[in-house]
Parts: C-alpha cells; sequence; structure tokens
C-alpha cells in the first residue's frame, strides 16, 4: 500500500465463543457445536463452529431450529467470564503492533497501523505477524482484512474466512468494490436487499448506476450513506473509544405473549432493569429518546421510538402499543430502551441501537 493511504486492519476472530470452547474441549473440534441458550427457554444460538454451520445452524438462529437441522449438535450455554480472559489476552496482542484500535465488540477490533515503523510499514506483513502471535499464543485464529478505510477493511475479513487475510490494493479498490454484492453493505438488510433486488441491482457494480438523489428518495438519509459505501468511500477514523449510544434490556419469554396487554403487563420488571443499566451513565449521558422492540412468534420484528428527555411509563405502553398494531399477533421478546446523547450534544448523531449489543 503506497506511502499517503491510510492503512486500517479488521480483525475479526473465528466463531470466538465456539473456538474457546473447542480450545478447552479439544473433543469438540471435530463435532458440530454451538453456544447458544436452551431450546425449551427460546435460546438462540451466540455463534456456532464450522462442523455446525454445514448443517445451516448460524448465529441469530433459535436452538430449536438449530436443533432440527443438526440433531446431534452439542450445545452449550458459553462461559462469558472465559471469554473475556481470552479476548483481553487477545487484545494484549493487538497492543504491541497498534496504539490505534477500536473495539467494536469482544472479538472484532480495527487498528490504525498508518505511519507504523514495523515490517517496514507494510499493514499486510503486520497483520500476518498479529494473526500468528494470536494462533501461537491463546490457540485462536483470526480472520483480517487490509484495506485503506474501515468499510473496505471489514468486508475484507469475511472474505477469506475462516482463518483467513485479505488485502484490497487501493489500485484495484475500484475492481473489488464493484463486484462486491450489496449485501456486504453495512446496513443492507434483507428489506433493503428485496428492495434493491427489485431495482435490478445485486452488486455495488450496479448500485453506482443509481443517483445520490435516486437512492435518497428511496432510503433517506442511508441512501447517501449506501452512494458513498457503493464507491467504496468511508472517511469514518479509527476511534480510541466508542461512544455509548444507547441503553437497553430485552426479554425472550418462555410462552409467547398473547395479546397487548400481556406485552404491556411486561413493562414495570423491564423499565426497572433498565434504569439500573442507565444509573452508571446518569451522570454523564442524558436521555433523549424511548424504544420499544418487539419480536412475534414468526420472528418478524418492529420498533416503534420517539424522542424524550423523560420517558415515565406511560409513553412507553404507548410505544408498545404502537409496535403491537404492526404485527397484532403473539409476541416472543420485548425490548425496552433507551436514547442518549453524544458527548458533544449531538442528538442527530444517535443511531438506533440493537438492543441485543448490551445485553
Amino acid at each position: 500500500m503506497s506511502g499517503n493511504t491510510r492503512k486500517i486492519i479488521h480483525l475479526d476472530c473465528d466463531c470466538f465463543f465456539a473456538a474457546v470452547e473447542m480450545l478447552d474441549h479439544p473433543e469438540w473440534c471435530e463435532v458440530p457445536l454451538a453456544v447458544g441458550g436452551a431450546a425449551e427457554r427460546r435460546g438462540v444460538i451466540a455463534t456456532c463452529n464450522y462442523p455446525a454451520r454445514r448443517f445451516g445452524v448460524h448465529s441469530a438462529m433459535s436452538t430449536a431450529r438449530a436443533l432440527q437441522l443438526c440433531p446431534q449438535l452439542q450445545l452449550v450455554s458459553g462461559n462469558m467470564a472465559r471469554y473475556r480472559e481470552v479476548a483481553e489476552r487477545i487484545f494484549d496482542i493487538y497492543r504491541r503492533y497498534s496504539d490505534t484500535i477500536e473495539p467494536v465488540s469482544i472479538d472484532e477490533a480495527y487498528l490504525d497501523v498508518t505511519g507504523s515503523p514495523l515490517f517496514d510499514g507494510s499493514a499486510t506483513r503486520i497483520a500476518q505477524a498479529i494473526r500468528q502471535q494470536v494462533r501461537e499464543e491463546t490457540g485462536i485464529t483470526v480472520s483480517a482484512g487490509v484495506a485503506q478505510n474501515k468499510f473496505l477493511a471489514k468486508v475484507a475479513s469475511d472474505w477469506n474466512k475462516p482463518d483467513g487475510l485479505c488485502v484490497v490494493d487501493p489500485m484495484r479498490q475500484a475492481e473489488f468494490v464493484a463486484q462486491l454484492p450489496v449485501k456486504k453493505i453495512p446496513g443492507v438488510g434483507p428489506r433493503t436487499q428485496e428492495k434493491l433486488l427489485g431495482l435490478g441491482v445485486e452488486t455495488c457494480d450496479q448500485l453506482q448506476q443509481l443517483s445520490q438523489q435516486q437512492l435518497t428518495e428511496l432510503f433517506g438519509r442511508f441512501g447517501e450513506r449506501l452512494w458513498q459505501l457503493a464507491r467504496g468511500q468511508d472517511n469514518r477514523e479509527v476511534r480510541l473509544s466508542r461512544e455509548r449510544k444507547s441503553v437497553s434490556t430485552e426479554h425472550t419469554f418462555s410462552r409467547d405473549l398473547p395479546d397487548l396487554a400481556a406485552c404491556q403487563a411486561q413493562l414495570d420488571e423491564l423499565l426497572a432493569d433498565l434504569e439500573r443499566r442507565y444509573e452508571k451513565h446518569r451522570e454523564q449521558r442524558r436521555i433523549i429518546g424511548a424504544v420499544v422492540k418487539l419480536k412475534f412468534k414468526d420472528f418478524s420484528q418492529t420498533t416503534a421510538e420517539t424522542r424524550s428527555s423523560r420517558p415515565d411509563k406511560a409513553l412507553f405502553m404507548a410505544l408498545i402499543e404502537e409496535a403491537w398494531q404492526r404485527g397484532q399477533k403473539p409476541v416472543r421478546l420485548v425490548g425496552v430502551g433507551y436514547r442518549l446523547d453524544t458527548a458533544e450534544g449531538d442528538a442527530e448523531a444517535v443511531q438506533l441501537p440493537l438492543f441485543d449489543s448490551d445485553a
């Protein structure tokens, strides 16, 4: 990669929770293995190893469905303290190679190695060294992507999984981006993908044919972001700390809640837990909004939100009703959350979070 180009590495541990379990239980290495909640408790799969994936098992799938696809699945409930211990050892290795590290989750991070004197400034060789050190010192494999921005580095880290390395050469960046499926773009979920397919758009090359105005009309503010990413443009810095933009809690019920009243009856307990979670942020971050999430018995889900500096139970009752009316069917999960202002007070910059990121 050339002299003035930013050099970003995205590092992602392969099936991390399952990898730690296989590390501690070598006898599980060749059998389908998943970390997740029990089927009788409406659990979901947090992650699974590659033998399990060959049966179609994947993260966020219900445990019941995973067991249907793979009856011999070895299911473990997980050990978060152990996972954090291994993750900290891995991040200690990352710190040997860069001071500019942005953790994304327990097993994922961006490193900015622009200007690094290591390995003659080669980001590729730095990534290779990191992967080797992690494997030798912890037994965990890490896939890496190397590129000149965060978007492309993240896409690249997934390119040759597991235990892979992909480098996006700036000289061939346009070619790399053009052939990317649009589903690889962060934020493009099934609905957005379906809408794009309806326009005959499956790849970034085809997406580039739509104007910024067309995309904004179709997708609102996200349309502008789509226009940029379709061209491989991403100016986000690697941040040393990630700012909390929300706090939330949710509960999956062992039996579906049959109606709106049953959903609203869960509020007292959920709001009490939400307040406990918010307490440690109260002095630094003010509330700017409230949000409710419902997941129906068929796994479809919806969120309802509103801006408010002092959301109370009545407001959450109204949001639950708004969300429930969209499905009008039994509910398996209810979540409630606060949206928080940014440190600079820029309320418009706050993004609606995924509830389970706070769990």
